[in-house]
């Protein structure tokens, strides 16, 4: 099968959430644990023993090394986890070994994704009382990108509960040194996204608002600005 046709974007304020406690500036999580401040230099280097974004700087990762990684930049620490903190089962266009930056067009479009893969787990211990704060990070994206949108050709890679298709795609597009895919939301019933494979493709990382969502009983969760 031939790969998805290229198209050239210049799309710029993409949307890309990421956990308040994760987002860089705040106050790490560890610091709720330790007694004092050597407990906490303890804590944090126990913690960097096993953070993959670290091990990738120093080329201990098997899906991306220092090589790929950027420096230097506004939020590179926040650029390069996204491809060093790949989820256990990987996302829609990439596998457990490397990550992908993801962002919708849409700030709605990104908040309708994170409250699905939020809900999911939610629905995993049966608890819907739960209020998570998120950091919106704005970047900008120019250049040719594989598109998958308006075509049944890829509709596979579209599915609701299955990312077997796409991850497949995903890896043959890396391997061949594609920048990333287009595609439209699966969770938003309108609304487009970009998985980015390349981090030094991610342009003019900025911090935007703080979104709460907050599921108070119902599976579909109130989304207001901090």
């Amino acid at each position: 099968m031939k790969p998805p046709p290229l198209t050239a974007i210049r799309q710029l304020d993409t949307h890309h959430l990421v956990p308040s406690k994760y987002s860089e500036g705040g106050d790490s999580v560890l610091a709720r644990i330790a007694d004092d401040d050597a407990h906490l230099a303890d804590i944090f280097d126990l913690d960097h023993a096993d953070n993959d974004r670290l091990r990738a700087e120093n080329n201990l990762l098997p899906g991306i090394g220092v090589n790929e990684l950027v420096s230097g930049v506004p939020f590179y620490r926040m650029v390069n986890a996204a491809f060093c903190h790949a989820a256990p089962l990987g996302a829609r266009f990439n596998g457990p070994d490397r990550g992908a930056w993801y962002a919708g067009f849409e700030v709605e479009t990104s908040q309708a994704e994170v409250a699905f893969h939020k809900s999911v787990e939610l629905a995993e211990v049966d608890w819907w009382l739960e209020s998570v704060t998120y950091d919106n990070y704005l970047a900008d994206f120019g250049g040719e990108f594989h598109d998958v949108r308006g075509g049944a050709v890829f509709a596979e890679c579209l599915a609701a509960d299955s990312y077997i298709a796409s991850q497949t795609l995903g890896e043959r597009l890396l391997e061949d040194g594609a920048a990333g895919v287009l595609y439209p939301s699966v969770r938003a019933l309108k609304g487009d996204c970009i998985a980015c494979f390349r981090p030094a493709m991610v342009g003019n990382v900025r911090k935007d608002a703080t979104y709460r969502f907050t599921w108070d009983g119902a599976q579909t969760p109130m989304i207001s600005v901090e």
